[in-house]
């Protein structure tokens, strides 16, 4: 996607159907303390299904921000964003809820699982707040938990697990309710190196699948692995590239 291609859309304009995030203008102030920071300053990036794309950017450059928005998590001070062809950037704290819970997975750095529940149990959790059933959830749950390669280790706790089986988890539970993307925010920051790497590759199998990702890192390497890289800089699309076969490893 060029840059070309993404300025071509205007206010008023509907996404194509083949979009799956799009942001106009997009741009986000915060009052720090009666100063007024400004973390967005007017992105515009076009995302199409089946992409998997990494954004970067130092400390300080917006991606956080950035991330925030995409996921829904918060709301713009100016612009739009259009989340598989729904404007959401106008919605309702209660409406961004919901498009949290059917649209999008979340797989965060720090895990987050009940240390208590069961891995099966974990995975659940998305499902309890659509409403499913229960063996309609534990069916679900139990193929998403497949699917990522932990079929054996389905009513182990976290502590019983790994690190990368932890985070093994925590993609099952961001791909139970099929949403439309997967968000991953530094997802092997707390891994080591060889974990880092086999959790990339199970990104790398589940877009080979079909599944749209959006990664958001500060590592070259771990970029590398996406076919598109989005760099931000000072709130702007510094640039938007693709990633050359060559540096995947």
């Amino acid at each position: 996607m060029t840059t070309a291609e993404v300025m071509t859309f205007r206010t008023g304009d509907t996404p194509l159907p083949d979009i799956v995030i799009l942001t106009h203008k997009l741009a986000r102030d915060y009052d720090m303390g009666g100063e007024v920071v400004h973390a967005l300053r007017g992105v515009n990036i076009q995302i199409k299904k089946n992409e998997f794309v990494a954004i970067m950017g130092p400390s300080g450059s917006g991606k956080s921000t950035l991330m925030n928005l995409v996921g829904c998590l918060d709301t713009p001070t100016a612009g739009e964003y259009w989340l598989n062809g729904q404007k959401v950037s106008d919605l309702s704290d209660d409406d961004l809820a919901r498009i949290r819970n059917k649209e999008i997975g979340f797989v965060f750095q720090t895990f987050n699982l009940l240390p208590r529940a069961s891995a099966l149990h974990n995975v659940e959790l998305p499902l309890i707040y659509a409403g499913l059933a229960a063996k309609e959830r534990r069916d679900q749950a139990a193929r998403a938990l497949e699917h990522v390669g932990l079929a054996d280790r389905m009513e182990h706790k976290p502590n019983e697990l790994s690190g990368g089986q932890r985070q093994r988890v925590a993609i099952a539970r961001a791909l139970v309710n099929e949403p439309s993307i997967l968000l991953a925010d530094e997802p092997t920051g707390n891994l080591d190196s060889a974990t880092g790497e086999e959790i990339m590759r199970l990104f790398e199998e589940l877009h080979a699948t079909g599944q749209t990702i959006v990664l958001v890192t500060h590592e070259a390497d771990i970029a590398a692995h996406a076919f598109r890289q989005i760099h931000l800089r000072d709130g702007l699309v510094e640039r938007d590239e693709s990633t050359p076969p060559r540096t995947r490893p």
